[in-house]
């Protein structure tokens, strides 16, 4: 596989890298700005209702940001209604001038996992509106197909509680959606450690998220070195196609032709 090729697509949005990072958590603006160069992700997530995006001098978010060659992809995150996330996406559009919504439509505070009702109203109605509307969700296979189904570009089903660092913890549901929806699937929260992105690439995912699993490690500019190689060679080892599985061993070289001795 050439990687110069394998381009990701969202909608009418093209990316090259397969890694998605997000902005928040970092101890300060230098590491943030050092770790998304090191992640060689080209779309990094900003909270709306968290950030002041019209800030723009020196020690602002958005100058730490190297926007030549990174897009923003602005979320919902902390809207726990169908009214506030629509409200949100709006804002977003015009502070950042872009159709890219991740579409964050919350139901529990404790565990943040999402309103299932509530986002597939959300998303009907900001498809409406021309936004290509990537969608945090369960991972409930119903729900992700619905949402493709809808006309959502892709679907971002959860691997984990966000920022819990526990990895994909139900790959058998993550394979149904992989078989169920006919649009990109990326992995979103939970991922911990390199080998959690590299398994969700394995299992066929088009990209994978994550914002805690970098910007809370002891040193985020390292891991984010170590979650950009896991992305690829993740995808490399999906399209190369693994060996079976086999309960005994299997020589790896020929016996005929053996030399006797």
């Amino acid at each position: 596989m050439d990687e110069s090729q394998d381009i990701l697509k969202l909608g009418k949005h093209t990316f090259r890298s397969r890694l998605i990072v997000g902005s928040g958590k970092y101890p300060s603006l230098d590491v943030q700005r050092a770790a998304i160069e090191a992640s060689g992700a080209d779309l990094v997530t900003v909270a709306i209702r968290r950030v002041d995006l019209r800030a723009q001098g020196e020690g602002s978010f958005m100058a730490s940001l190297d926007l030549s060659r990174t897009r923003l992809l602005p979320n919902t995150a902390g809207c726990y209604t169908v009214d506030e996330a629509v409200t949100t996406a709006r804002l977003a559009r015009e502070l950042c001038g872009t159709d890219l919504i991740k579409l964050e439509v919350i139901g529990d505070e404790r565990t943040l996992f999402p309103d299932a009702e509530a986002l597939l109203r959300a998303a009907e109605i900001l498809l409406g509106e021309g936004f290509t509307v990537l969608p945090y969700s369960n991972d409930d296979p119903i729900l992700n197909r619905k949402l493709a189904d809808l006309g959502c570009p892709a679907v971002m089903p959860l691997g984990a509680p966000i920022g819990s660092g526990l990895g994909v913890r139900n790959p058998t549901n993550i394979r149904i959606i992989l078989e169920t929806v006919g649009v990109p699937v990326i992995l979103d929260a939970g991922v911990g450690t390199a080998s959690d992105a590299a398994i969700a690439m394995e299992l066929g995912c088009s990209a994978v998220l994550m914002n805690t699993g970098i910007a809370g490690a002891k040193d985020p500019v390292q891991m984010a070195t170590a979650m950009k190689h896991a992305v690829i060679a993740g995808r490399l080892a999906y399209e190369a196609g693994r060996i079976e599985k086999k309960l005994y061993a299997t020589a790896s070289s020929p016996l005929d032709q053996r030399i006797e001795v």
